[in-house]
């Protein structure tokens, strides 16, 4: 039998792999949360490199999507980034919030802090910070962030519900996010979805797309919609180990697997409260 690890486990699984992700700063080269030997994995993201803003160095193709094509930065808003990694989503964030703006970037690796900021003093912005802290318990203000980006990240998170009220918390109300990440849809075969997540371990941690829309609606969120939604293709050789080729055909034709989203939602313009924890 699988062994269930538990919330704080999962963390430092998340955690310790980021952290040799950093350090060897190798982009693509490892799993995105996990201890599987896989080892490119870049093929579950888009790619940023027409985004204006764009830094290859803080590009380690750790994402999922392009949250921050989508997110309606607006001139002088505040930013925050969920799971920050080396900056990428930041730096793209600033050029599109310019210099009245302000982006902060929350990661809980240290080691992934330390690359952001040397990032940042080499490009010399100032409108930037990095700041160490969970998702699920951010250390920043209530009502802080005009928008709220995160790429690939919110999965590996154990409590969703508890991340999601947390980024109800920091928005300012009428604020919205735009976040990537990855769903499943479908009964999907568990020893398939075992070895997907031995190929990309972005996948670990994620939960089916309807359920993942119910904890975003039950956070207090409106205006919900999905802006982008592209399936993540399982390797066949993978496949063909766990399904036969009438399974296939069924599992193709009803459209189960695993899929990469960008969802945006809204806080209320009137939300007084964003819950017990805050008022």
């Amino acid at each position: 039998m699988k062994e269930v690890k538990t919330d704080t486990q999962l963390k430092e699984m998340v955690r310790d792999k980021y952290a040799s992700i950093a350090v060897e700063n190798t982009p693509g080269g490892a799993c995105c949360g996990t201890d599987a030997g896989c080892t490119d994995y870049s093929f579950i993201g888009d790619s940023y490199e027409t985004q204006e803003g764009y830094v290859k160095d803080a590009d380690l193709n750790l994402g999922c999507g392009l949250p921050t094509k989508f997110a309606k930065i607006e001139v002088g808003d505040t930013v925050v980034d969920l799971g920050s990694g080396a900056g990428n989503d930041v730096f793209i964030a600033r050029k599109e919030a310019g210099a009245s703006g302000r982006v902060i970037g929350l990661d809980f690796t240290q080691e992934m802090l330390d690359l952001a900021r040397k990032n940042t003093v080499t490009l010399g912005f100032e409108n930037v910070e990095f700041i160490k802290g969970d998702i699920d318990d951010m250390p920043l203000k209530n009502d802080i962030a005009d928008v709220v980006v995160s790429n690939c990240v919110l999965n590996l998170v154990p409590d969703k519900a508890k991340a999601y009220a947390e980024t109800f918390r920091i928005l300012k109300p009428g604020g919205h996010f735009s976040i990537s990440d990855v769903v499943v849809e479908g009964s999907i075969p568990t020893e398939l979805k075992e070895q997907a997540e031995m190929y990309a371990g972005c996948v670990s941690g994620s939960i089916p797309l309807d359920e993942y829309l119910q904890v975003i609606k039950d956070s207090g969120f409106e205006q919900i919609e999905i802006q982008k939604k592209r399936q993540i293709e399982i390797p066949q050789d993978i496949i063909d180990q766990f399904l036969s080729a009438e399974e296939q055909v069924i599992y193709r034709d009803a459209k189960l697997g695993i899929f990469s989203v960008t969802v945006f939602a809204k806080k209320p313009k009137d939300a007084a409260c964003c819950g017990p924890t805050c008022c």
